[in-house]
């Protein structure tokens, strides 16, 4: 197993070891005349700019059988006190968005708790007929000791027959000491086995680890479940979803077998080299972050692959509060998630990327840059239709403007305002719905609404409901059977479990709606749909 830079185990040479090291330099700086090699662009007093094979002579690995005591130890987390607490809050709130001081505490063998199921520890896997692994980490300006601490995880805890190499890549940093997002992947337990079992099994499946959290406050090791798969919202972003019930009755041991899963995170998984550059890759047009995740996951499925989850893998990732590095594009673009699902949405979504322009209508005539590759590249893989994805990858996906009775802006008689939820996060939890000027041409997605086969007010995933008992406010929430049933009655949205009515009377632009007793002559309880697929 090789690595690109050499990273010392701290104040454990032996004048022997000290010796050998000075006359691999010698020989290395005779080698280097003769043959020069592209030096890094950043150093470290602890990182040498040399390219060095990893062995144990250079190289040992800790015993984690023996109990270990230090900060961070066990997977526990680091409590600062005074003047290092308030530094350490700083960090956490500002960049790099985690607990620097905290982190540099922390043993790079570091020790931790295993997460894994019973049943997962208990899989035996037999390392020689397994595929080999390059583990790539990719960094920009991220604290040293999380990145070196990230690299001797992976060495200390994959199997050396298995680990080929590790392969460090610089994507523009801008701190000379070796700083980076590197998607913060610290912690493994034997993860390595259970990805490439899968890999050697269907080299078409790109496999991801369960995503184990860790604080950015104090580092502790929180763990994780395969409890979800990925999904997206129609604004091209990544969301957890629930296991579908079709999936929970393939598998048999739920503990053990792999998770169909629709989309993946995007910075940890693992696939078959060949394969992966066989179906593109990367796409290389797209710039620093987001987009690439779903980009990936919608090219796989509908060009004959899948993503799944391992749940005998596990990689821990620190959770932190903002990007720690600039997000503004080589072209001084700052969206760049916008513009790399741009990208996407214009290769891979076909007549459904009409969705995303819902949401992102600024960007629809936007130029995505050079994108002939990528629509050869579907044409040459004979990929299916975004369609086939929906109907088959994630056939509960709701579709705002198919099957569905009306949708579109929602209009009051009265005033001639439209329900909006005013900017309010409702993916995050329930928020009271209000009522603002309707917006011309294609309108606003937050103004867009549907009335559901199920006769439904709702959302993407959230549904008009009541709450309170006095003042009965309008809210949006988790859709459910019970409580999110409307009737229309002469344009007006009667509420089947409270009787009540949607009610606009006396309100301005930006103010909250409420629910109200129906009043057949009151015109600020009539609606109307901006469209109307069945007559209601």
């Amino acid at each position: 197993m090789s690595i690109k830079h050499w990273i010392p185990k701290r104040n454990r040479y032996t004048i022997g070891y000290i010796l050998l090291l000075f006359i691999l330099l010698f020989l290395l700086r005779a080698i280097w005349k003769t043959f020069p090699l592209r030096r890094p662009l950043y150093t470290h007093p602890d990182i040498e700019e040399i390219i060095l094979s990893w062995s144990k002579v250079i190289y040992e690995y800790p015993d984690y059988t023996k109990p270990r005591k230090g900060p961070g130890e066990n997977g526990k987390g680091v409590h600062l006190k005074g003047a290092e607490a308030k530094l350490s809050v700083q960090q956490v709130e500002g960049s790099p968005f985690m607990s620097v001081i905290a982190s540099d505490k922390i043993s790079y063998d570091r020790s931790l708790k295993d997460p894994r199921s019973i049943a997962c520890k208990n899989v035996y896997y037999n390392t020689e007929e397994l595929q080999t692994a390059s583990v790539i980490i990719v960094f920009t300006d991220e604290p040293f000791s999380s990145l070196v601490r990230t690299v001797h995880s992976v060495v200390n805890r994959s199997p050396k027959n298995l680990l080929k190499e590790v392969i460090l890549v610089d994507d523009f940093s801008s701190n000379t000491d070796l700083q980076e997002n590197l998607e913060n992947h610290l912690s493994r337990f034997r993860g390595l086995e259970p990805l490439l079992d899968r890999i050697t099994e269907n080299p078409t499946s790109v496999v991801c680890p369960v995503i184990d959290g860790i604080s950015a406050d104090n580092l502790e090791y929180l763990g994780g479940s395969a409890g979800g798969v990925g999904g997206f919202w129609w604004s091209l972003h990544y969301k957890m979803e629930v296991i579908p019930e079709s999936e929970k009755q393939r598998r048999k041991n739920p503990d053990v077998d792999f998770l169909r899963s629709p989309t993946m995170a995007g910075g940890l998984f693992a696939a078959n080299r060949h394969y992966f550059f066989e179906i593109g890759g990367y796409d290389e047009g797209m710039e620093i972050w987001g987009g690439e995740n779903l980009e990936i996951s919608f090219r796989v499925w509908m060009c004959g692959g899948s993503i799944e989850i391992i749940p005998c893998s596990h990689v821990g990732h620190i959770f932190r509060a903002g990007h720690p590095y600039n997000m503004t594009s080589t072209l001084g673009e700052p969206d760049v998630h916008g513009f790399n699902s741009k990208r996407l949405a214009d290769v891979w979504m076909d007549d459904y990327k009409r969705m995303y322009y819902r949401h992102r209508t600024n960007l629809e005539f936007a130029d995505a840059g050079n994108l002939t590759e990528r629509h050869n590249l579907r044409k040459r893989l004979k990929c299916k239709s975004f369609k086939w994805y929906l109907d088959n990858i994630t056939p509960y996906m709701f579709i705002p403007d198919e099957n569905v009775k009306a949708y579109g802006t929602v209009k009051n008689l009265q005033s001639e305002l439209c329900l909006d939820t005013l900017q309010r996060n409702e993916n995050k939890g329930t928020v009271i719905l209000g009522i603002f000027a309707c917006q011309g041409g294609k309108g606003s997605e937050a103004q867009f609404f549907s009335l559901s086969k199920d006769d439904e007010l709702r959302r993407e995933t959230t549904c008009v409901d009541v709450q309170g008992s006095r003042e009965q406010k309008a809210v949006l929430r988790e859709c459910s059977k019970k409580h999110s049933k409307f009737k229309v009655e002469d344009k007006r949205f009667v509420h089947v479990r409270t009787g009540l009515c949607l009610d606009a009377t006396g309100l301005e632009s930006g103010n909250d709606l409420f629910f109200a007793p129906c009043n057949a002559s009151n015109m600020a309880q009539q609606w109307v749909f901006e469209k109307y697929l069945e007559h209601v």
